[in-house]
């Protein structure tokens, strides 16, 4: 395994570094403004994605993209570092057509959208014309077991019924969302193989039976877009809007959160990488006693942690990276599953430690270190719990030592 950035990589990372320091950090304060005053900043995204456009800075999170879709062709690699950039100002992904949930919703359609699914929806995707959601989670269910949920997509002639309760669905708000992939039962049966029972199926917002009910916020934040409550009530869908196959619903969603996952990490780490920088200002301007917080043993200690762990995590994800474009996401699916759990709780243990040193600043909107701290803490539920992962992980470490069952393990037991 050979992590070192290709000349390509590098390249790319000046370039997006150039255009995060000369368009997007001198906008960031105009995003929150208008966001403040109740507007979406879709006139300041659009100009921004016009020059992301023109640079070629476009799509990049993908290396399934077909030769005619407009975009940067990258592996998971490649992209991991590109989307560190881009995570240390959380909106800015959007300026560059790889937000979540536009670039799992676009992958799901590049594997298996229909000529006619793809014209009307991935191709304006794709062109970032417009923007999706996902309905996975519900509130009435323990959503981490993907089985257990209950919306029910019913065949009646030319249509499909979709009646439901879903609950954050990212970007719901965002004014340019257009289209829903619903999770959904279509197999009644309750003996049937649970893994063949669900289906998506596409939804137009505009459908009648779609409502918002309203945007969820975490810990007391609402992001930008929402992250929305959204009720089906007897949406007529043409059957045409059925995603790969009926039962093909569970299937489809491993795949989807594979990439989606490590999306998340890579820009965690990024993340985390600010808020080190942030911790380390603020330890060098700032005295007590007498004394810079820097020459402070404990501080010190904060920071050299910090800095293993975000190097730490950063191996690990490279390595889930790497196995993705080597083997499939099937294949790093365990590899994906601890580079979860391990970005999550990095977020919420480097950022709590520069609030600290920040002291009571930390934990005002003055920096962006209590948000990224609260995103933290969600991503330990966003795409499966911790404990689904470690449980995926553990799984996999007990069939390993199952399948060596036999060797001489008993010799390296001292036998007094």
């Amino acid at each position: 395994m050979d992590f070192e950035y290709s000349a390509r990589t590098r390249e790319l990372i000046a370039q997006l570094d150039a255009f995060m320091e000369a368009h997007v950090l001198p906008a960031n304060q105009e995003y929150h403004d208008t966001w403040a005053s109740g507007k979406y900043p879709i006139d300041l995204i659009d100009r921004l994605k016009a020059k992301a456009f023109a640079d070629g800075l476009w799509n990049m999170f993908s290396p399934e993209l077909r030769d005619s879709d407009p975009g940067t062709r990258l592996s998971n690699l490649e992209y991991a570092p590109l989307a560190e950039i881009m995570g240390r100002v959380p909106w800015s992904s959007e300026v560059f057509n790889c937000s979540a949930p536009d670039t799992g919703n676009m992958e799901v359609f590049l594997r298996s959208g229909t000529e006619e699914q793809n014209r009307q929806w991935l191709d304006p995707l794709l062109m970032g014309e417009i923007r999706s959601i996902v309905g996975l989670t519900e509130p009435d269910a323990a959503s981490s077991d993907l089985t257990n949920l209950q919306t029910t997509i019913t065949r009646d002639g030319d249509h499909y019924v979709i009646n439901g309760r879903k609950w954050f669905s990212t970007g719901a708000k965002h004014p340019n969302a257009k289209v829903a992939l619903v999770f959904g039962v279509s197999d009644p049966d309750p003996d049937a193989d649970r893994h063949k029972r669900h289906s998506f199926i596409l939804v137009p917002l505009d459908t009648p039976g779609v409502e918002i009910v309203r945007d969820v916020p975490i810990m007391h934040h609402h992001a930008a877009e929402g992250h929305c409550e959204v009720a089906y009530r007897n949406v007529r869908v043409p059957v045409e809007n059925i995603l790969a196959a009926e039962g093909d619903g569970f299937r489809l969603a491993q795949e989807r959160l594979g990439p989606g996952r490590i999306h998340h990490c890579m820009r965690t780490i990024g993340q985390c990488e600010l808020a080190l920088e942030l911790m380390c200002d603020r330890a060098l301007e700032r005295k007590t006693f007498g004394k810079a917080l820097a020459e402070r043993a404990n501080i010190q200690d904060w920071i050299a942690q910090s800095r293993f762990e975000i190097d730490q995590a950063r191996l690990l994800m490279l390595r889930a990276a790497w196995k993705m474009d080597k083997s499939g996401p099937k294949a790093a699916r365990v590899d994906v599953s601890a580079i979860k759990v391990v970005a999550a709780r990095l977020q919420t243990q480097v950022t709590d430690r520069a609030m600290q040193v920040f002291g009571a600043a930390g934990i005002t909107p003055d920096t962006p270190l209590s948000f990224l701290w609260t995103w933290g803490r969600a991503l330990r539920f966003v795409d499966g719990p911790d404990e689904v992962h470690m449980m995926v992980i553990a799984r996999d470490e007990l069939k390993r030592a199952g399948n060596k069952a036999g060797r001489n393990t008993h010799h390296y037991v001292n036998p007094y």
